[in-house]
């Protein structure tokens, strides 16, 4: 592949022997990337502070053919959130949110849209950091519409009709609902029509304006926020560190 020159968010990064550092990015043009950054541990590194997670850089690295690591060649900070992520919320939620990146990006594999809701969220929970958990919830839901494991919330999942504005519905095991008329046996998990408009608006609308429209739902955001969790570790077979944390605080 050569030269390769892209915007790029750090994820994380960690030591590799007594000099260098292994970074984990999302770039924009490129997706996932794990590249070397030589010399990035000693005191006059060309790297300096831009190393740091959850912040926002243009890059130039090389990549040789068939080998995973890229050397990292330069790197010129655009934005640092390194303020922000010293917050305990802050850190805890975007290194939830970091994990699902790795979790659902494979190496290489450009996805322009991924990049422009990571980075956007990221601006978003800087500017209104009281308002985290409804970025978390809007950053989960876009993850699984972009992968294709969104379910359609919109109708019902055996007579297709599609479910009222005000009508709650039965959550299926395979997530997705079924209205009352077709339900068996009455569900242990109702989905209310509310957390459905929450579910829609997030789909509909940027960050910014899901903050808004979530601003007195905090409850509502939380049940749904438990059910795209349940979603995510069905998907991936496991629970996420990042998951089990956010539950027990939740």
């Amino acid at each position: 592949m050569g030269l390769v020159e892209t915007e790029g968010l750090i994820l994380k990064s960690y030591n590799l022997g007594d000099a260098d550092k292994i970074i984990v990015l999302l770039t924009q043009s490129e997706g996932l990337v794990r590249g070397v950054a030589k010399g990035a541990k000693r005191l006059k590194s060309r790297f300096g502070g831009s190393l740091e997670p959850f912040s926002i850089i243009d890059l130039t690295y090389f990549q040789k053919e068939e080998r995973e690591l890229v050397s990292i060649r330069q790197i010129e900070l655009v934005t640092s959130y390194f303020e922000k992520a010293s917050n305990p919320n802050f850190l805890q939620k975007f290194s939830y949110l970091a994990e699902l990146l790795t979790e659902f990006s494979p190496p290489n594999d450009p996805n322009e849209r991924l990049y422009r809701m990571a980075k956007v969220c990221l601006e978003t929970a800087a500017e209104h950091p009281e308002n985290l958990e409804s970025i978390v919830l809007y950053f989960e839901l876009w993850i699984l519409r972009l992968g294709g494991y969104l379910p359609d919330w919109q109708q019902c999942d055996i007579c297709k009709r599609e479910l009222n504005v005000s009508e709650d519905a039965g959550l299926q095991i395979n997530f997705h609902l079924l209205c009352r008329q077709c339900e068996k046996t009455r569900s242990n998990r109702i989905v209310s029509s509310q957390q459905r408009m929450i579910f829609a608006s997030a789909q509909k609308n940027s960050p910014e304006r899901f903050l808004q429209f979530t601003a007195n739902l905090k409850v509502d955001v939380k049940d749904v926020s438990t059910i795209l969790r349940r979603i995510i570790s069905h998907i991936l077979g496991k629970e996420m560190v990042g998951e089990k944390i956010l539950t027990t605080n939740a």
